[in-house]
């Protein structure tokens, strides 16, 4: 493909083939397979992106046999949650996006008509749909059909809105990696971290946890403290900022509210963000949870599946909030790239795994055998 630009009717455009390799996922509990599909064209308020990266999740093999609680994609599917890339068509009614751009894709897909939409509250959309994963809401069947393909493909279609533009400073690589640090980013933007805020960290040297630490070092936390099991690699965050983070294993004498407190002067922490994974007991969340400090604010980001006790009188008379944080905007994940772009964020810790499409299995695999850095590893399909 070359940079030629051709103006035609409805699109404005580079030379794009009209076939592409694509993996497909087209029975549970078989391998991928790369095959050769149409090219996607975009409609009016649509672009087509070339896609150079796309972020392997670590609980990407547990999602290809969907809970009940969620819409799974049409089989076969090209699945791929976070892509990065290059735009390469533009859609006759979009504006301010130009071929050539450097993007990472929102997988957040909406209606942008509802009420909650227009409220500005897209997460609660009926059409709500993580595209190439899948869907939250109601009605996210239809969204799934309307935007098929994920990020396992050579080239996909996205809406206009979904548009995070990324500075020469990110890699595609690191883009990849923006749906999990955006979770991570927007719990603490809307807890208000900042810097007067002390932050703990339940499961801090995770995918999600690690990205929670980046963020709340660029929004100024100047207290970060971190619970988890791996001393070693509660060693290399505590590294990042030897003299704001301070980390705490389950093992040690002291309970993670002792820890807590003692490190505080009494208070805990002013929030706390739960990232721990599905396999943790709800223990685990609740350890943490007892360090909040009166008038704190709990974000839960992670993946505990057990429920857990939560005392209303005590939320009610220490004037505490419980926050759910699920995915993030486009708007906020334009905010990353400017804080990296400004130097406010440091990503170069991420240690990228680089997988062909063909090798899509054998890179889950790797992840679920465990075999990664915890949240320094981060695997990518290069398509």
């Amino acid at each position: 493909m070359t940079d030629l630009q051709v103006e035609t009717g409805d699109i404005r455009s580079a030379v794009v083939p009209d076939r592409m390799r694509a993996a497909l996922y087209n029975r549970i509990g078989e391998p991928f397979t790369v095959e050769t599909i149409d090219t996607p064209r975009p409609r009016p308020t649509d672009v087509l992106i070339q896609v150079k990266a796309c972020g392997l999740v670590p609980n990407t093999s547990s999602q290809l046999d969907p809970p009940p609680m969620v819409q799974a994609p049409q089989l076969p599917a090209v699945y791929g949650l976070d892509p990065a890339g290059v735009v390469v068509e533009v859609g006759s009614s979009v504006h301010g996006i130009d071929i050539g751009d450097r993007v990472y894709v929102n997988p957040l897909r909406y209606c942008g008509n509802c009420r909650p939409c227009r409220m500005g509250n897209v997460l609660a959309c009926d059409y709500a749909t993580l595209n190439g994963y899948f869907g939250t809401g109601p009605k996210s069947a239809r969204m799934l059909t309307d935007y098929p393909h994920g990020g396992y493909a050579e080239f996909m279609v996205a809406p206009s809105y979904s548009i995070v533009k990324i500075p020469p400073q990110v890699s595609f690589e690191t883009a990849a990696r923006w749906g999990y640090l955006g979770t991570a980013y927007s719990g603490l933007r809307r807890a208000h971290v900042g810097a007067s805020t002390t932050v703990l960290i339940n499961g801090i040297s995770g995918t999600l946890g690690l990205g929670a630490t980046l963020f709340a070092l660029a929004m100024g936390a100047p207290t970060i403290l971190g619970v988890g099991r791996d001393v070693e690699r509660l060693a290399r965050v505590k590294a990042l900022a030897p003299n704001r983070i301070h980390v705490h294993t389950p093992s040690d004498d002291l309970s993670v509210e002792e820890w807590a407190r003692n490190l505080t002067d009494g208070y805990g922490a002013d929030v706390v963000v739960d990232a721990l994974h599905g396999r943790c007991p709800g223990s685990a969340f609740s350890a943490a949870a007892a360090a909040l400090a009166r008038g704190g604010t709990h974000v839960n980001i992670g993946g505990i599946l057990e429920d857990v006790a939560i005392s209303p009188p005590r939320v009610m008379t220490s004037n505490q909030t419980y926050l759910g944080s699920f995915w993030f905007t486009s708007g906020e994940g334009q905010e990353m790239a400017d804080m990296a772009e400004s130097g406010l964020i440091d990503l170069g810790v991420l240690n990228h795994q680089a997988y062909g499409l063909e090798d899509i299995d054998a890179a889950m695999a790797t992840l679920d055998a465990g075999d990664r850095d915890g949240g320094f590893s981060n695997f990518v399909i290069i398509p």
